[in-house]
């Protein structure tokens, strides 16, 4: 039981890991990228699907986004989902090609995305002790219920805390990569 817990904790703290890694990667800086297309969906055929299933996301030149629409009447459908997508960005059309020119980041924004970079640290922060509060209160009950000893649930406890230790370690490492990132001219 006490290893389930444990795998439990490791296994959620990933996870939070993982949410502030997407959450990350829609942070614009300065270059494109094509998973900055990521939360973008487009009404196909009636469902919500990712642009990259409707045409092909490159990188031009290094600030610019190209998406190869595959089928012509969808073209119309992606513009109109990039336009009211939260991006800021100005689709340009020709043909079955849509540009997305990246505008250069201002001081003002970056300062503003390194502020979001910061929120979405705490967030992750946040979740990973909430996940070692959830441990350390089911290694309690089982100290409660005689199925484990005091040693045991200490032990468990500290290796609980490692664990936080090293996912929120990782977190802060995820962040200053981006800030960094946001911060380069």
């Amino acid at each position: 039981m006490r290893e389930e817990i444990l795998a439990d904790a490791r296994e959620r703290m990933q996870k939070s890991l993982g949410v502030l890694g997407e959450a990350l990667t829609r942070i614009r800086t300065g270059r494109a990228h094509p998973s900055l297309l990521d939360p973008v969906k487009v009404e196909y055929y009636g469902a919500e699907v990712p642009i990259d299933q409707v045409g092909s996301v490159t990188v031009e030149e290094g600030r610019t986004l190209v998406v190869q629409v595959w089928e012509k009447n969808m073209v119309e459908a992606v513009e109109k989902a990039l336009l009211n997508s939260d991006l800021g960005i100005t689709p340009s059309t020709a043909g079955q090609v849509i540009r997305l020119p990246m505008p250069p980041l201002t001081e003002e924004r970056r300062r503003v995305q390194v502020r979001h970079v910061k929120e979405t640290l705490e967030e992750a922060r946040v979740s990973i002790r909430n996940v070692r509060r959830d441990a350390n209160h089911m290694l309690k009950d089982l100290l409660k219920e005689k199925e484990i000893s005091e040693d045991d649930e200490r032990r468990d406890q500290d290796a609980v805390q490692k664990l936080t230790d090293d996912s929120v370690h990782q977190a802060e490492q995820m962040a200053a990569e981006k800030e960094k990132a946001l911060l380069e001219i």
